[in-house]
Order: structure tokens, then C-alpha cells, then sequence
């Protein structure tokens, strides 16, 4: 096989959008374009914005690839023309030479990402130059062979991303389900009798009194420890950590039961809500709701704080210092419909966190396919 400077079979288009271009063109920004996943996040919407700075101009022929952090590893094969910040690069390969999901693809490796990585210029905003990268020597089999290897890359991406949409698809089922059958909790369109959080459950804050915090002394043992970041990532069930604590830490801290809500309560993090799936440790930032069980379920619960998440930001709008805390939760009115009504919810709640698990599981090894054949195809063993 043989190797070729990238700028002798692609151009680095630094093409100036015009104004007008500008004004009804999508805009892509780094931002738009996920980490390490070679495509635009899902919330890209593909929309013009007036920022009042030089943009280049890409077309569908076009590869997009950021120099800003290259450790990022932002990449993405644009289906529009566009306009995008000058943090982009887009990359026109010549087409009798290059193909552009075979460019595309290679952009990705993680040894193409290493190098881009350790040829930066700039202390706080390191960027690749452009000139550098297209002195970056690509492999380049005959055409057919790229397009070859290309289509197996293509077929594989499009398995990701469809284990991805799937996933996105179910995230908001059990939101929908919770409004057919209970109504926004905020306003009770159904009519449901209320009573007060704190009526119906067990209001907690965690605790972790040493200082400072990090004092290696209480930490390192075979309790799990959890942080307002844990919950965050938990999407409704929380079953992993990333701290523990020994037997000095479980005596100046509290834990909470498996089925206890948790809410984090300041921070960045406020309002984030989790069902424990296992006993844990809390600091002070968590607090614990235990509901009583002949009164509601705790998923019934859950799925309600999710609906206060925004009025809770709202009501502390600084989110260096926001929280919240036990008499905001505990007066908090509840619609509460009959128990064999939560209970059902309940049901459909476990059911679809087990059909998630499934998803995730399935997503993650299409990820480790995509990654394969990545890696193979650049190795000459695809």
C-alpha cells in the first residue's frame, strides 16, 4: 500500500462563506459535532445563526473536521451545504483519488487522532494547522479497494447509529406513559387528591461532615459513596459509583436503603433524581426520599421530581451556589392517584429499564464492531 500527503489528493477548503451564504445556510459549530462519534450530535437542527465572525463554506462533498482540541476527535460527513466556524476545516477530497467515507474513516483512528494530538500549536486553544495536516501522510490503496473498505465502515456506522436512535427513541416513552395515566403533577389535570412529599415519605439529607472533603482517611473502603454527578448519569436506576468509603467514612456519613429516591440538590446537578438500586453512602448535597410503601412506589415519586427538575432550577438560577432542600421537598404538593395505579407504573417503569439495559448492551457492541473494523481496516486485515 502506499502512503501520500493528504494535501496532494484533498484540498483543505478555506473557502469564505459570503454574507448572504451566511444568512440562509445551516451553521455548524464544534459544538454540533459529538466527540469521538464521527457524526453531528442528535439535537442538530441545521439552522443559520447571525454570529458576526468568517465562516467557510462546505458543500455534501465535503469531510468537516475541528483543529481545535484535536484530542476531541470531531469529524463528520455533512449531507447539506452549510457554513461552518473556522475551528472546522472541511476537507474536499479529489474523487478520483479519495474517497470521502474512506477519509472520513481515517480521520478517526486513534493513531491519526494521536498524532493530530501531539502536533498542536497553543497553550490554551491548541489547533492543528492546516498546513501541518495536509502534510500528514494517509494510506491510499486503489480506489475500489477504499470504496470497498468504505461501504463495510458505512454498513457498521449505520448499526451504531441505529442502536443509538433506538435508544433515544425510549427515552422518552416512560414520560409519555406517566402523563396518559397520572397527568402533569405540576398542574393535576386529573384531579387526583394531593397531600405533601412529606406526608407520604421519609425526608433525609445525606451526610458527610469531615474537612476537608477529600481527606484520604475516610475513603478507600468497601462501602459504596455516592456524588450528585452519580445520579446525574444514572437515567432513573442507580447501581454504579465511583467512590467508597472504609469504616472511619460510614460513621460521619448516611446511607440510604435500595429503593430510596435520591435528589441532588445543589450545584449544576439540581434537581437530578435516581431510584437506588443499591445501598449507598450520601453526602450532605443528597437528599433521600423513602416513600412509604402504602401510600406510592417510588417510581411514581421519581417520575414526579422529574417534572419539578425545571421549577427547582428556576427557583436558584446561580448554579455555582443553587440548591435546594428538605423544606422545599417536604411541602411539596403530590397528586396521588390510587396505589394499583402506581403499582402498574412501577411495572412499566422496571419493564422498560430492563428493555434499556438490553439497548445499551446492544449499543455498546456495535461501538466495539464500528472500533474493529476501524482499526482492521487501516491494518490492511479488513
Amino acid at each position: 500500500m502506499r502512503f501520500i500527503a493528504l494535501g496532494e489528493v484533498a484540498k483543505i477548503d478555506r473557502t469564505v462563506a459570503s454574507d448572504e451564504e451566511c444568512n440562509i445556510l445551516p451553521y455548524v459549530g464544534l459544538e454540533h459535532i459529538e466527540k469521538d462519534m464521527g457524526r453531528f450530535v442528535a439535537e442538530f437542527e441545521g439552522e443559520p445563526e447571525a454570529l458576526l465572525a468568517t465562516k467557510f463554506r462546505f458543500t455534501p462533498r465535503h469531510v468537516l473536521y475541528g483543529k481545535l482540541r484535536p484530542y476531541l476527535n470531531k469529524v463528520a460527513l455533512p449531507s447539506f451545504d452549510g457554513v461552518c466556524t473556522t475551528e472546522i476545516l472541511p476537507i474536499l477530497p479529489e474523487e478520483s483519488e479519495l474517497d470521502r467515507i474512506y477519509l472520513w474513516a481515517f480521520l478517526l483512528t486513534p493513531g491519526f487522532v494521536e498524532w493530530a494530538s501531539s502536533n498542536v500549536s497553543g497553550a490554551n486553544l491548541p489547533r492543528l494547522s492546516p498546513r501541518l495536516l495536509a502534510t500528514y501522510r494517509i494510506p491510499l490503496p486503489p480506489l475500489p479497494e477504499q470504496k470497498r473498505i468504505a461501504a463495510i465502515l458505512s454498513k457498521a456506522d449505520r448499526l451504531r447509529r441505529l442502536r443509538r436512535y433506538a435508544r433515544d427513541l425510549s427515552d422518552g416513552y416512560l414520560g409519555s406513559v406517566f402523563l396518559e395515566m397520572f397527568g402533569d403533577p405540576v398542574t393535576n389535570p386529573m384531579g387526583w387528591d394531593t397531600t405533601t412529599l412529606g406526608k407520604i415519605a421519609s425526608i433525609q439529607r445525606g451526610r458527610f461532615s469531615p474537612r476537608p472533603r477529600n481527606d484520604p482517611r475516610y475513603y478507600g473502603g468497601d462501602y459504596p459513596f455516592i456524588q450528585t454527578g452519580d445520579i446525574a448519569k444514572s437515567n432513573g436506576y442507580l447501581r454504579h459509583y465511583t467512590q467508597t468509603l472504609n469504616e472511619n467514612g460510614i460513621l460521619v456519613s448516611r446511607a440510604f436503603d435500595v429503593g430510596t429516591v435520591v435528589i441532588a440538590i445543589v450545584g449544576a446537578t439540581i434537581g437530578e433524581t435516581a431510584i437506588l438500586g443499591i445501598r449507598t453512602y450520601c453526602p450532605d448535597s443528597v437528599i433521600g426520599i423513602q416513600v412509604n410503601p402504602n401510600t406510592g412506589t417510588p417510581e411514581y415519586i421519581e417520575y414526579i421530581l422529574r417534572f419539578w427538575k425545571p421549577i427547582f432550577r428556576a427557583m436558584a438560577p446561580e448554579t455555582a451556589r443553587a440548591n435546594i432542600n428538605l423544606e422545599t421537598l417536604r411541602p411539596l404538593a403530590i397528586p396521588l392517584p390510587p396505589l394499583p395505579l402506581q403499582q402498574k407504573f412501577a411495572q412499566i417503569v422496571r419493564k422498560h429499564e430492563r428493555l434499556r439495559a438490553q439497548q445499551q448492551e446492544a449499543e455498546r457492541q456495535a461501538e466495539h464492531l464500528f472500533g474493529s473494523l476501524l482499526h482492521r481496516a487501516f491494518q490492511a486485515e479488513l
